[in-house]
Order: structure tokens, then sequence, then C-alpha cells
């Protein structure tokens, strides 16, 4: 028998202490039994309105909030923005112009953007309202079964309360009616908001819990149907069959 520990295959992993069992429907389920729907929203350039806009988009906010009856959870995601496909473009421009002044000005815009780049982070930010299903909405026997783990099982090897199919059809029942709420309330503000896909929910947890390795890869070359965390000797083991063909 072997004991040399480093030849002892790793069993464990990242994804087991992942609160997210799954994510079936754009609906993400959670281990203990709760779920989530996660909608994206549009922005407003507020320093751009008027005095007068701004109040009324402050009062008109306030007025979202003190009517909602459910808890939400408002979450923004900030990332540096790529701008070398923006640069590759300009340069192209600037190649194909024949005008000597528009010429100029273009590469006058370039330098200007590159400048900026170098000197300050360019980010982009995400705005996403989470709509919640807790273990309560499932019942009173839920939530004890979640307090009271049973003898001799471990917290790894606990499982749903409940199956799957039975939790998201009553997460379903009670996140549609809230999501077609919070929709109208905020599209009275000129604001765009949607509801993820499971793709787009999936994309949006990996790329949580994958941020350096997301950086390098890109979004259509990804395998969503993959679990949302692969571990880094995973990833080396990949990388070593890739080098090796």
């Amino acid at each position: 028998m072997n004991n040399n520990p480093l030849k002892i295959a790793i069993k464990g992993s990242t994804q087991e202490h992942l609160p997210v069992e799954d994510v079936i429907d754009g609906v993400a389920i959670l281990k203990d039994g709760s779920c989530a729907m996660v909608m994206q929203l549009s922005s407003v350039n507020f320093d751009l309105l008027s005095a007068r806009e701004q109040s009324a988009l402050v009062f008109a906010y306030g007025g979202i909030l003190n009517s909602l009856t459910f808890p939400i959870q408002i979450v923004i995601q900030s990332n540096a923005k790529d701008v070398s496909s923006y640069l590759d473009k300009l340069k192209l421009a600037e190649e194909k112009e024949h005008n000597p002044m528009l010429k100029k000005r273009i590469i006058s815009y370039r330098s200007f953007i590159e400048e900026t780049v170098r000197k300050n982070d360019v980010l982009s930010k995400s705005f996403y309202i989470v709509v919640p299903f807790s273990l309560l909405e499932l019942g009173v026997e839920t939530v004890k079964k979640s307090l009271v783990p049973s003898m001799g099982i471990s917290k790894k090897q606990k499982k749903l309360p409940y199956s799957k199919e039975y939790i998201l059809e009553k997460a379903k029942a009670s996140l549609e009616p809230k999501k077609e709420h919070i929709m109208r309330l905020f599209s009275r503000l000129g604001l765009e908001i949607r509801s993820l896909n499971s793709r787009e929910l999936v994309q949006l947890l990996y790329k949580k819990y994958n941020e350096e390795s997301f950086a390098q890869q890109k979004v259509q070359s990804m395998d969503y149907s993959a679990p949302v965390v692969t571990t880094r000797k995973k990833q080396q083991e990949q990388g070593g069959k890739n080098g090796r063909q």
C-alpha cells in the first residue's frame, strides 16, 4: 500500500465549499434548499441629469424600495475594460483615411485614449438585482432539517431537503410574481431590466469564482456545462494533456 501523500489524489474540490448546488431555468439552487433569481439592470448617467431630474429619479427610486414587500439584494460589479480592440479599430480607420485633417484628428484622439488608459483604469459597471427564495417558504419542517443535521452525516455529505424538481417548482411559483413586479417598477424609471438565463447566470458565477482564469479566456470558448469551479490541479492536468498532443 502506497502511503506517499504526494501520490495520493486530491479528492476535495473548491466546488464542495460553494453554496450553489445547481442552476436550472435561470434559478440558482443553493445547497441548503434556498434559491435565487438574478436580474440585470441598465444604468443612468446621474451626473448628466439636471437637478430636477436627479431629484425626481431619487424620489422614484425611494418609492420603489418602500413599495417592496420582500427582500432583494442589489449587486454592483466593477470590471476592468479591455479597450485594445477599440484602439485597433481607430488604427485601422487611421490607415484608411485619406483626408489629412481627419487623419490627424484620429491620431490625436487615439493618442488621447492610449494616454488615458495608461494613467487610469477603465472600468465597466454591471448592476444586478437578486431576488431570494428562502427556506421558510419551503415550510417549517425544512428549516428544522437544515438546523438539526442528521447524526453521522458530515457537512459535505448533506443533501438537499427535497428533490431539485420540487424545490424548483416551489421557487418558481414564488419568484416569478416577484420578478414581474420588480420589472414593472424599474421600467417606470426608463431602465431596461431582464432576468438572466441559465447560461448567463452560470457565466456570472464562473466569473465570480474564477476571476483570474476568466480574464484569460474568451467567453465563446468556455464550457458552461462544466462545473462552476475547476480546481487548479485539474487545470494543470488539462494543460499538460494539451501540451502532449
